[in-house]
């Protein structure tokens, strides 16, 4: 191998790494906040938690996709609230006194992410990780970074920083 190959197996290497380091797998440990969209629970890093607030009617923002409910004045900073019922293709549900808003912090930036309730904050150990399942091309699961069992609960573990911060959801630039 010459010293070109060498350089460019030792790039490659080093980009793959960089990538598998920013992908977050099945399996790793670490404490998520619970909350549920109807049925289902779905589960958070929690170091990405701000603070939890009642559900206050943002205001609206003209021509905005039908996810994002508006904005809200929080402490002087403009938040905007994106509602995860309609992001995750949830059945329309009412708001009621246990709608939330999850404050979050992604990428030094503020957002709001509407949810139906928050149950808990859980440490969920690596062996109670399970793989995403690869389901279609229809689906997409890629902000789903595992399953976990716990007892009689399955949650659904969501990379809140990548949704968020994703070209689709056009919240947050690119750097």
């Amino acid at each position: 191998m010459n010293m070109n190959d060498a350089a460019h197996v030792a790039r490659h290497e080093s980009s793959r790494a960089q990538a598998a380091a920013t992908v977050p797998q099945a399996g790793v440990a670490g404490e998520f906040l619970t909350f549920r969209l109807g049925a289902e629970e779905y589960g958070i890093d929690i170091l990405r938690v701000q603070e939890i607030r009642s559900y206050e009617q943002p205001t609206r923002i003209a021509n905005a996709p039908a996810f994002l409910k508006g904005v809200v004045n929080l402490r002087g900073v403009i938040v905007p609230i994106v509602d995860l019922r309609v992001k995750f293709g949830c059945e329309s549900v009412e708001f009621n006194s246990f709608t939330v808003v999850i404050v979050l912090n992604v990428k030094g930036r503020v957002l709001g992410a509407v949810v139906d309730s928050v149950s808990d904050v859980m440490e969920l150990s690596g062996d109670l990780v399970k793989p995403a399942p690869d389901i279609s091309a229809a689906v997409d699961t890629s902000y789903i970074t595992g399953i976990a069992n716990v007892g009689e609960r399955m949650l659904i573990l969501t990379d809140i920083e990548a949704l968020m911060s994703s070209d689709e959801m056009g919240l947050i630039e690119a750097i």
